[in-house]
């Protein structure tokens, strides 16, 4: 991983049972490669501005976005194709299987327990849970050990409750959601029609759904709304034009479907953090 990450992960030095290993809160940029499975379960956390990511493991694909609040599970012996429109700031723990599956088998679970991959999901106890032990990472005394020991027995709890083959989340039937062709249709019929607006019911005609199911596949298959699917499209694209053009901030917004500059401004700044004339500067002075 070290070979493929701009940044290495920075892992604590804590000796934790059955050699469980977290790092401090931490940074890499954007990423777009194949990652190896790993011998852990990977369980991280988001500190800094949300960004785009998507994972493709096997025949499946998640996306979503990576923001406070939310994880993404990497069970063990999974790779992938990885795409994040970086950078993010991360905090994570690896999670030995054994160190799993004796949190089980303290509550009373018998058989091998099963983690069901995440990217960017909303958990906010298992996001509180991690950035307790993110700020314990640089600590190295007795109370430190105890208490990250004692932090990670409760994110095993909650990892079999909510993320596992025994957890409440995986026992009703999930739905289909949209088929990678339906997706790439919708994404490539937003994409040319950046500068008006969409409605929902176009969109559910290019895959014959009505809008309830459409909305519903849409989110399954991406992790995102349409409408956030959209606005991280205008974005790209605005982000494109800001760098690459001196087009007026007033043109960049009518061309990715703003009406008015602030109506733009205020959508730019809640995705990428920054306004599009401090983006502009600083893509102009690289």
């Amino acid at each position: 991983m070290e070979r493929i990450l701009d940044t290495p992960p920075p892992l604590a030095e804590h000796d934790l049972k059955g050699g469980a290993q977290l790092t401090r809160p931490w940074s890499h940029g954007a990423l777009h490669a194949a990652l190896p499975a790993l011998n852990a379960h990977v369980v991280m956390t988001y500190w800094g501005t949300a960004q785009q990511a998507s994972w493709r493991t096997g025949s499946q694909r998640l996306a979503s976005r990576t923001r406070r609040g939310s994880i993404t599970l990497i069970p063990i012996g999974h790779d992938g194709r990885w795409d994040i429109e970086g950078p993010v700031e991360v905090s994570q723990v690896y999670l030995p299987h054994q160190r799993l599956q004796a949190a089980a088998e303290a509550m009373a679970l018998s058989t091998n327990v099963e983690l069901v991959g995440r990217t960017g999901f909303d958990d906010p106890t298992s996001a509180q849970i991690m950035q307790l032990l993110g700020k314990e990472a640089e600590r190295t005394d007795a109370s430190s050990s105890l208490f990250v020991e004692q932090a990670i027995d409760l994110l095993c709890t909650q990892l079999i409750r909510s993320h596992s083959s025994h957890g409440a989340v995986t026992s009703t039937a999930p739905r289909r959601g949209l088929a990678d062709w339906q997706v790439k249709r919708v994404t490539e019929y937003m994409t040319t029609s950046l500068d008006r607006l969409i409605g929902l019911d176009e969109l559910a005609a290019l895959v014959d759904l009505s809008r309830f199911h459409f909305c519903a596949a849409f989110k399954l298959a991406t992790g995102m709304t349409p409408h956030e699917w959209l606005t991280n499209l205008r974005m790209q694209r605005a982000k494109h034009l800001l760098a690459s053009t001196d087009w007026p901030i007033v043109h960049v917004a009518l061309e990715v479907g703003y009406e008015t500059p602030s109506a733009f401004a205020a959508a730019f700044r809640k995705v990428t953090g920054s306004t599009p004339s401090v983006f502009r500067r600083q893509a102009h002075a690289v």
